[in-house]
């Protein structure tokens, strides 16, 4: 890892894609125009962290609501008074795992997010990843809101919305 995280910008775009298709085939790849919306939202704070010279690891994260559902490809809304930080997407290249990256973009951001006063942090667990987020302090969380679970219904089957305490 080369130096702390530090926060996502247009200029990481290329390599968050190359990342993103690394980790996830074409099932969850976002596009630059989604990405480049999201930075844009002022509710955005989304990080990066570098690997010799290259972006190695991401998550793009925004504040939110509890309950609210941001579907795939979908843009980071402002909300009148946000309690969540909402974890989107987070990703490491599989060259760099086990190194700790995730583990220090998490840690910069939930300081952050207490500090703000958000009570909570939420994300959907995709790929079979709930077991991971589970050790991370995460629990299953449901979704009562027609809209919101159709929200998650874009993620595929075994998409799980889920919430830790802050």
């Amino acid at each position: 890892m080369t130096g702390a995280p530090r926060a996502l910008t247009p200029a990481d775009l290329p390599a968050l894609l190359a990342v993103q298709r690394a980790c996830y085939g074409n099932a969850y790849v976002e596009s630059a125009e989604v990405f480049a919306r999201r930075l844009a939202s002022p509710v955005n704070c989304s990080l990066v962290l570098e690997h010799e010279g290259r972006v190695a690891a991401y998550l793009a994260a925004y504040h939110s609501l509890l309950g609210k559902v941001t579907p795939l490809h979908g843009d980071f809304d402002a909300v009148p008074a946000p309690d969540t930080l909402y974890l989107h997407d987070m990703a490491v290249l599989p060259a760099c795992a086990g190194r700790g990256l995730a583990r220090a973009l998490l840690t910069r951001l939930l300081p952050r997010a207490r500090a703000a006063g958000l009570r909570h942090t939420a994300l959907v667990s995709v790929q079979g990843s709930q077991a991971y987020w589970a050790r991370q302090g995460y629990a299953a969380h449901p979704v009562h809101d027609a809209a919101q679970r159709h929200h998650l219904d874009s993620y595929g089957a075994g998409a799980v919305y889920m919430v830790q305490a802050l």
